[in-house]
Protein backbone atom coordinates (compact mmCIF):
# COMPACT_ATOMS: atom_id res chain seq x y z
CA UNK A 1 0.00 0.00 0.00
CA UNK A 2 1.56 3.32 -1.05
CA UNK A 3 1.53 6.46 1.09
CA UNK A 4 -1.45 8.04 -0.69
CA UNK A 5 -3.62 4.97 -0.28
CA UNK A 6 -2.55 4.65 3.35
CA UNK A 7 -3.50 8.28 3.96
CA UNK A 8 -6.92 7.81 2.34
CA UNK A 9 -7.46 4.66 4.38
CA UNK A 10 -6.66 6.49 7.64
CA UNK A 11 -9.00 9.38 6.82
CA UNK A 12 -11.73 6.91 5.85
CA UNK A 13 -11.24 5.06 9.13
CA UNK A 14 -11.45 8.33 11.06
CA UNK A 15 -14.68 9.22 9.25
CA UNK A 16 -16.18 5.83 10.09
CA UNK A 17 -15.20 6.31 13.75
CA UNK A 18 -16.88 9.72 13.80
CA UNK A 19 -20.01 8.31 12.21
CA UNK A 20 -20.15 5.52 14.78
CA UNK A 21 -19.16 7.66 17.81
CA UNK A 22 -22.70 8.62 18.94
CA UNK A 23 -23.76 4.96 18.83
CA UNK A 24 -20.71 3.84 20.83
CA UNK A 25 -21.42 5.91 23.93
CA UNK A 26 -19.66 9.15 22.96
CA UNK A 27 -21.42 12.35 24.02
CA UNK A 28 -22.46 13.97 20.68
CA UNK A 29 -22.15 17.58 21.89
CA UNK A 30 -18.60 17.01 23.12
CA UNK A 31 -17.55 15.37 19.85
CA UNK A 32 -19.12 18.25 17.92
CA UNK A 33 -17.16 20.73 20.03
CA UNK A 34 -14.00 18.77 19.26
CA UNK A 35 -14.79 18.87 15.53
CA UNK A 36 -15.27 22.64 15.65
CA UNK A 37 -11.85 23.12 17.22
CA UNK A 38 -10.35 20.67 14.74
CA UNK A 39 -11.70 22.83 11.90
CA UNK A 40 -10.35 25.94 13.64
CA UNK A 41 -6.89 24.35 13.91
CA UNK A 42 -6.94 23.20 10.27
CA UNK A 43 -7.86 26.73 9.15
CA UNK A 44 -5.04 28.20 11.22
CA UNK A 45 -2.60 25.62 9.88
CA UNK A 46 -3.39 26.76 6.34
CA UNK A 47 -1.95 30.15 7.27
CA UNK A 48 0.99 29.15 9.48
CA UNK A 49 1.84 25.65 8.25
CA UNK A 50 1.59 26.33 4.52
CA UNK A 51 2.12 30.09 4.19
CA UNK A 52 4.46 30.71 7.12
CA UNK A 53 2.40 33.52 8.67
CA UNK A 54 2.10 33.33 12.47
CA UNK A 55 -1.10 35.05 13.56
CA UNK A 56 -1.74 35.79 17.23
CA UNK A 57 -5.23 37.07 16.45
CA UNK A 58 -7.22 34.15 15.12
CA UNK A 59 -9.52 34.28 18.15
CA UNK A 60 -11.04 37.41 16.60
CA UNK A 61 -12.31 35.37 13.64
CA UNK A 62 -13.56 32.50 15.82
CA UNK A 63 -15.28 34.69 18.40
CA UNK A 64 -16.40 37.55 16.18
CA UNK A 65 -18.14 35.16 13.81
CA UNK A 66 -19.64 33.26 16.74
CA UNK A 67 -21.28 36.45 18.03
CA UNK A 68 -22.61 37.53 14.63
CA UNK A 69 -23.96 34.08 13.80
CA UNK A 70 -25.55 33.72 17.25
CA UNK A 71 -27.09 37.19 17.17
CA UNK A 72 -28.52 36.70 13.69
CA UNK A 73 -30.13 33.38 14.63
CA UNK A 74 -31.43 34.53 18.02
CA UNK A 75 -32.52 38.13 17.35
CA UNK A 76 -33.05 38.28 13.61
CA UNK A 77 -34.54 34.79 13.46
CA UNK A 78 -32.58 33.66 10.41
CA UNK A 79 -32.27 29.95 9.62
CA UNK A 80 -29.10 28.09 10.68
CA UNK A 81 -27.56 27.98 7.21
CA UNK A 82 -27.92 31.76 6.84
CA UNK A 83 -26.42 32.24 10.29
CA UNK A 84 -23.43 30.09 9.36
CA UNK A 85 -22.95 31.99 6.09
CA UNK A 86 -23.12 35.34 7.91
CA UNK A 87 -20.60 34.10 10.46
CA UNK A 88 -18.28 32.87 7.73
CA UNK A 89 -18.63 36.18 5.88
CA UNK A 90 -17.79 38.02 9.11
CA UNK A 91 -14.62 35.96 9.48
CA UNK A 92 -13.67 36.68 5.86
CA UNK A 93 -14.29 40.43 6.29
CA UNK A 94 -12.25 40.58 9.49
CA UNK A 95 -9.54 38.53 7.80
CA UNK A 96 -9.44 40.99 4.90
CA UNK A 97 -9.18 43.97 7.26
CA UNK A 98 -6.52 42.30 9.42
CA UNK A 99 -4.62 41.10 6.37
CA UNK A 100 -4.60 44.49 4.64
CA UNK A 101 -2.94 45.97 7.73
CA UNK A 102 -0.71 43.10 8.79
CA UNK A 103 0.82 41.58 5.64
CA UNK A 104 2.80 44.76 5.07
CA UNK A 105 5.05 43.55 7.88
CA UNK A 106 6.88 40.28 8.49
CA UNK A 107 7.90 38.10 11.42
CA UNK A 108 7.10 39.24 14.94
CA UNK A 109 5.76 42.58 13.68
CA UNK A 110 3.08 40.77 11.66
CA UNK A 111 2.17 38.64 14.69
CA UNK A 112 1.92 41.61 17.07
CA UNK A 113 -0.29 43.57 14.65
CA UNK A 114 -2.74 40.65 14.49
CA UNK A 115 -2.69 40.39 18.29
CA UNK A 116 -3.38 44.11 18.72
CA UNK A 117 -6.27 44.01 16.24
CA UNK A 118 -7.71 40.92 17.93
CA UNK A 119 -7.62 42.67 21.30
CA UNK A 120 -9.63 45.50 19.78
CA UNK A 121 -12.26 42.96 18.74
CA UNK A 122 -12.20 41.51 22.27
CA UNK A 123 -12.93 44.89 23.87
CA UNK A 124 -15.71 45.52 21.36
CA UNK A 125 -17.24 42.16 22.31
CA UNK A 126 -16.87 43.06 25.99
CA UNK A 127 -18.68 46.38 25.68
CA UNK A 128 -21.11 45.99 22.77
CA UNK A 129 -24.72 45.57 23.97
CA UNK A 130 -25.65 42.72 21.62
CA UNK A 131 -22.87 40.41 22.87
CA UNK A 132 -24.08 40.17 26.45
CA UNK A 133 -20.76 41.38 27.84
CA UNK A 134 -19.25 39.08 30.44
CA UNK A 135 -22.39 36.93 30.44
CA UNK A 136 -21.99 36.16 26.76
CA UNK A 137 -24.65 35.59 24.12
CA UNK A 138 -26.87 32.82 25.46
CA UNK A 139 -29.90 30.75 24.42
CA UNK A 140 -29.09 30.70 20.72
CA UNK A 141 -31.69 28.41 19.06
CA UNK A 142 -30.61 25.70 16.66
CA UNK A 143 -33.70 26.15 14.55
CA UNK A 144 -34.43 24.24 11.37
CA UNK A 145 -31.91 23.79 8.59
CA UNK A 146 -33.37 25.21 5.34
CA UNK A 147 -36.59 25.56 7.32
CA UNK A 148 -37.11 21.79 7.19
CA UNK A 149 -34.53 19.78 9.17
CA UNK A 150 -35.01 20.24 12.92
CA UNK A 151 -31.61 20.52 14.62
CA UNK A 152 -32.93 20.32 18.19
CA UNK A 153 -31.99 16.62 18.20
CA UNK A 154 -28.31 16.15 19.12
CA UNK A 155 -27.99 13.27 16.67
CA UNK A 156 -29.35 15.32 13.76
CA UNK A 157 -27.13 18.24 14.70
CA UNK A 158 -24.17 15.87 14.92
CA UNK A 159 -24.67 14.57 11.38
CA UNK A 160 -25.03 18.09 9.99
CA UNK A 161 -21.91 19.28 11.85
CA UNK A 162 -19.96 16.29 10.58
CA UNK A 163 -20.93 17.02 6.97
CA UNK A 164 -19.91 20.69 7.35
CA UNK A 165 -16.55 19.89 8.96
CA UNK A 166 -15.70 17.17 6.42
CA UNK A 167 -16.60 19.49 3.52
CA UNK A 168 -14.43 22.26 5.00
CA UNK A 169 -11.53 19.84 5.51
CA UNK A 170 -11.80 18.67 1.89
CA UNK A 171 -11.73 22.31 0.79
CA UNK A 172 -8.54 22.87 2.79
CA UNK A 173 -6.97 19.71 1.34
CA UNK A 174 -7.91 20.78 -2.18
CA UNK A 175 -6.47 24.24 -1.55
CA UNK A 176 -3.18 22.84 -0.25
CA UNK A 177 -2.72 20.53 -3.23
CA UNK A 178 -3.77 23.10 -5.84
CA UNK A 179 -1.36 25.35 -7.79
CA UNK A 180 -2.39 28.12 -5.40
CA UNK A 181 -1.31 25.96 -2.45
CA UNK A 182 2.02 25.21 -4.12
CA UNK A 183 2.67 28.93 -4.45
CA UNK A 184 1.89 29.38 -0.75
CA UNK A 185 4.45 26.69 0.09
CA UNK A 186 6.95 28.44 -2.15
CA UNK A 187 6.35 31.73 -0.32
CA UNK A 188 6.90 30.02 3.03
CA UNK A 189 10.13 28.35 1.93
CA UNK A 190 11.69 31.24 0.01
CA UNK A 191 9.69 34.43 -0.38
CA UNK A 192 12.37 36.37 -2.34
CA UNK A 193 12.49 33.55 -4.91
CA UNK A 194 8.68 33.64 -5.27
CA UNK A 195 8.90 37.39 -5.89
CA UNK A 196 11.66 36.89 -8.45
CA UNK A 197 9.44 34.40 -10.30
CA UNK A 198 6.84 37.13 -10.76
CA UNK A 199 4.26 36.14 -8.13
CA UNK A 200 2.33 38.89 -6.36
CA UNK A 201 3.29 37.65 -2.90
CA UNK A 202 1.18 40.20 -1.06
CA UNK A 203 -1.97 39.15 -2.92
CA UNK A 204 -1.33 35.46 -2.24
CA UNK A 205 -0.74 36.14 1.46
CA UNK A 206 -3.91 38.20 1.73
CA UNK A 207 -6.00 35.55 0.00
CA UNK A 208 -4.59 32.84 2.28
CA UNK A 209 -5.36 35.04 5.29
CA UNK A 210 -8.96 35.59 4.15
CA UNK A 211 -9.56 31.88 3.48
CA UNK A 212 -8.11 30.94 6.87
CA UNK A 213 -10.19 33.61 8.62
CA UNK A 214 -13.40 32.57 6.80
CA UNK A 215 -12.97 28.92 7.80
CA UNK A 216 -12.15 29.97 11.37
CA UNK A 217 -15.37 31.97 11.28
CA UNK A 218 -17.25 28.90 10.12
CA UNK A 219 -15.79 26.96 13.07
CA UNK A 220 -16.91 29.66 15.52
CA UNK A 221 -20.38 29.92 13.99
CA UNK A 222 -20.84 26.15 14.07
CA UNK A 223 -19.68 26.05 17.68
CA UNK A 224 -22.30 28.63 18.62
CA UNK A 225 -25.00 26.68 16.80
CA UNK A 226 -24.00 23.45 18.55
CA UNK A 227 -23.56 24.79 22.08
CA UNK A 228 -26.21 27.52 21.96
CA UNK A 229 -23.98 30.34 23.21
CA UNK A 230 -20.96 32.51 22.40
CA UNK A 231 -18.71 33.82 25.16
CA UNK A 232 -15.72 36.09 25.66
CA UNK A 233 -13.46 33.04 25.87
CA UNK A 234 -14.05 32.56 22.12
CA UNK A 235 -12.55 35.96 21.32
CA UNK A 236 -9.91 36.09 24.08
CA UNK A 237 -6.21 35.90 23.23
CA UNK A 238 -6.01 32.51 24.97
CA UNK A 239 -8.09 31.04 22.13
CA UNK A 240 -5.39 32.22 19.70
CA UNK A 241 -2.75 30.62 21.91
CA UNK A 242 -4.77 27.43 22.10
CA UNK A 243 -5.02 27.00 18.34
CA UNK A 244 -1.26 27.58 17.99
CA UNK A 245 -0.71 24.86 20.60
CA UNK A 246 -3.06 22.46 18.77
CA UNK A 247 -1.24 22.99 15.49
CA UNK A 248 2.25 22.63 16.91
CA UNK A 249 1.43 19.56 19.01
CA UNK A 250 -0.28 17.81 16.10
CA UNK A 251 2.24 18.71 13.44
CA UNK A 252 2.78 22.00 11.65
CA UNK A 253 2.32 21.89 7.88
CA UNK A 254 0.50 18.54 7.83
CA UNK A 255 -3.16 18.03 7.01
CA UNK A 256 -3.68 15.47 9.75
CA UNK A 257 -1.65 17.25 12.44
CA UNK A 258 -4.27 19.82 13.51
CA UNK A 259 -6.88 17.05 13.80
CA UNK A 260 -4.67 15.12 16.23
CA UNK A 261 -3.47 18.22 18.06
CA UNK A 262 -6.98 19.57 18.63
CA UNK A 263 -8.11 16.17 19.93
CA UNK A 264 -5.18 16.05 22.38
CA UNK A 265 -5.69 19.60 23.69
CA UNK A 266 -9.51 19.47 23.93
CA UNK A 267 -9.43 16.07 25.62
CA UNK A 268 -6.86 17.36 28.09
CA UNK A 269 -8.91 20.44 28.89
CA UNK A 270 -12.16 18.51 29.36
CA UNK A 271 -11.12 15.08 30.62
CA UNK A 272 -7.98 15.69 32.67
CA UNK A 273 -10.00 15.71 35.90
CA UNK A 274 -11.49 12.29 35.17
CA UNK A 275 -8.03 10.98 34.21
CA UNK A 276 -6.61 12.33 37.48
CA UNK A 277 -9.34 10.60 39.47
CA UNK A 278 -8.56 7.34 37.67
CA UNK A 279 -4.85 7.67 38.45
CA UNK A 280 -5.62 8.47 42.07
CA UNK A 281 -7.71 5.31 42.46
CA UNK A 282 -5.09 3.27 40.63
CA UNK A 283 -2.06 4.49 42.56
CA UNK A 284 -3.58 5.69 45.82
CA UNK A 285 -1.85 9.07 45.40
CA UNK A 286 -4.31 11.77 46.41
CA UNK A 287 -2.47 14.51 44.47
CA UNK A 288 -3.77 13.20 41.16
CA UNK A 289 -7.26 14.40 42.15
CA UNK A 290 -6.02 17.99 41.76
CA UNK A 291 -5.10 17.57 38.09
CA UNK A 292 -8.50 18.90 37.07
CA UNK A 293 -7.55 22.22 38.70
CA UNK A 294 -4.21 22.35 36.88
CA UNK A 295 -5.27 22.08 33.23
CA UNK A 296 -3.02 24.95 32.14
CA UNK A 297 -0.02 23.44 33.87
CA UNK A 298 -0.57 20.01 32.32
CA UNK A 299 -1.16 21.51 28.86
CA UNK A 300 2.02 23.55 29.19
CA UNK A 301 3.95 20.45 30.23
CA UNK A 302 2.64 18.55 27.20
CA UNK A 303 3.74 21.41 24.97
CA UNK A 304 7.24 21.47 26.47
CA UNK A 305 7.56 17.70 26.01
CA UNK A 306 6.42 17.99 22.38
CA UNK A 307 8.91 20.76 21.63
CA UNK A 308 11.80 18.88 23.24
CA UNK A 309 10.97 15.32 22.17
CA UNK A 310 9.37 15.68 18.74
CA UNK A 311 9.65 19.15 17.25
CA UNK A 312 7.70 18.19 14.13
CA UNK A 313 4.63 17.39 16.23
CA UNK A 314 2.91 14.04 16.64
CA UNK A 315 1.88 13.53 13.01
CA UNK A 316 4.97 15.26 11.69
CA UNK A 317 7.18 12.71 13.45
CA UNK A 318 5.02 9.80 12.28
CA UNK A 319 5.15 11.03 8.67
CA UNK A 320 8.93 11.50 8.88
CA UNK A 321 9.33 8.01 10.37
CA UNK A 322 7.23 6.45 7.59
CA UNK A 323 9.29 8.38 5.06
CA UNK A 324 12.53 7.01 6.49
CA UNK A 325 11.14 3.48 6.37
CA UNK A 326 10.36 3.86 2.67
CA UNK A 327 13.54 5.75 1.91
CA UNK A 328 11.59 8.83 0.80
CA UNK A 329 9.16 11.51 1.93
CA UNK A 330 5.83 10.54 3.44
CA UNK A 331 2.58 11.87 2.07
CA UNK A 332 0.73 14.38 4.13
Amino acid sequence: MNAKKLSCFCYGLLLLCLLAAPFMGAYPVFVMKLMCFALFACAFNLLLGYTGLLSFGHAAFLGGSAYIAGHSMKIWGVTPEIGLVLGMATGALLGWLFGMLAIRRQGIYFSMITLALAQMVFFIALQAPFTGGEDGLQSVPRGKLFGVLDLSSDLTMYNVALVIVVAAFLLIARTVHSPFGQVLKGIKENEPRAISLGYDVGRFKLLAFVISAALSGLAGSLKTLVLGFASLSDVHWTASGGVILMTLVGGLGTLSGPLVGSAVVVLLENKIGEFGTFLSRLTGIEWFNTLGESVTMVTGLIFVVCVLAFRRGIMGEIIAWLGRLKGGGGSR
